[in-house]
C-alpha cells in the first residue's frame, strides 16, 4: 500500500498572463518534512496556494490521500485536514489569541474536542496561554507566527503547509519555531515547508525539490542537498 499522502502531477498555474507553474511534479510520503526551496518568484508558494485551493490549477492533477481536490474549493479542502499557514501569518486582528484558535476549529462541532485541541496548542505554547486574552494585534512577529500554527493545530491537520515560518525573525525565535515544526511532525503531522533559509529548512527536512521559474530543477535528500556546495551556490543563494 502506498504511503503517499500528496501526489502533484504536471502541476500549470497562471496569474494572468504569467505562466507561474510549468508543469511540476513531486510527491509527499506521510510522516516526512519535505521542503520546497529556491529563489524569490520561483513558484513556491504558488504551489502551496495551488495545492490549498487559493490559486485554480491551470491543468495537471493534485491527489490527496488518494483523492483528487484538483478544483476543490479551499474551504472544502480544509475539512480534509490538509492545512494551510500562509506567508505573512494572516492573523485575525482585533481579535483575542483564544479568539482566532477558536476560528481555527469552525469546522468542529465537538466542543469537548475543542477543548482538548486548544489545551495542546497551549501546552505547545506557553506564551500564548499566558496572553490568551490579549488582542493579538499587540503580539510580536514571533508570537504572530506561533498563534498562526496554533490555529492551525486546532483543525487537526494530517498535512500541514507551512510558508515562511522564519520570515522577519530573530535567530532565537527561528530556532524556536523550528523546534515547534519538528515536534509537530513527531507528533505524526506531514509538512510541507516553504522556507527562504534554505540551511534551516534542509536540517528539518527528510527530502527537498529546488524551484527556478516554475520549474523543479533539482530534488534528493535533504542531507546530500545541503552537503552539495553547487547546488546551495547555484539555487539556494548561500
Amino acid at each position: 500500500m502506498s504511503n503517499t499522502i500528496l501526489e502533484i502531477n504536471n502541476l500549470e498555474t497562471h496569474y494572468g498572463k504569467i505562466h507561474a507553474l510549468r508543469g511540476i511534479s513531486f510527491t509527499v510520503e506521510a510522516g516526512q518534512i519535505v521542503t520546497l526551496l529556491g529563489a524569490n518568484g520561483a513558484g513556491k508558494s504558488t504551489t502551496l496556494r495551488a495545492i490549498s485551493g487559493l490559486v485554480r490549477a491551470t491543468s495537471g492533477t493534485i491527489v490527496y490521500r488518494g483523492e483528487d481536490i484538483t478544483g476543490k474549493s479551499a474551504h472544502d479542502i480544509v475539512k480534509t485536514g490538509l492545512i494551510h499557514v500562509p506567508e505573512g501569518r494572516k492573523i485575525f486582528k482585533g481579535m483575542t489569541i483564544t479568539e482566532n484558535l477558536e476560528l481555527g476549529s469552525f469546522t468542529l462541532d465537538d466542543d469537548a474536542e475543542r477543548k482538548r485541541r486548544m489545551e495542546h496548542v497551549f501546552e505547545t505554547f506557553p506564551i500564548l496561554y499566558e496572553r490568551r486574552s490579549r488582542d493579538s494585534s499587540f503580539l510580536s512577529g514571533g508570537e504572530q507566527q506561533m498563534l498562526a500554527i496554533g490555529r492551525s493545530m486546532m483543525t487537526n491537520p494530517q498535512l500541514l503547509l507551512l510558508d515562511e515560518p522564519s520570515m522577519g525573525l530573530a535567530p532565537f525565535l527561528v530556532q524556536q519555531i523550528m523546534k515547534i515544526v519538528l515536534q509537530l511532525n513527531k507528533e505524526g503531522v506531514t509538512i510541507l515547508l516553504v522556507e527562504q533559509n534554505a540551511k534551516v529548512a534542509l536540517k528539518l527536512a527528510d527530502y527537498g525539490y529546488v524551484l527556478e521559474t516554475g520549474k523543479i530543477v533539482i530534488q534528493g535528500d535533504a542531507g546530500t542537498l545541503q552537503q552539495d556546495e553547487s547546488i546551495v551556490k547555484a539555487y539556494l543563494g548561500e
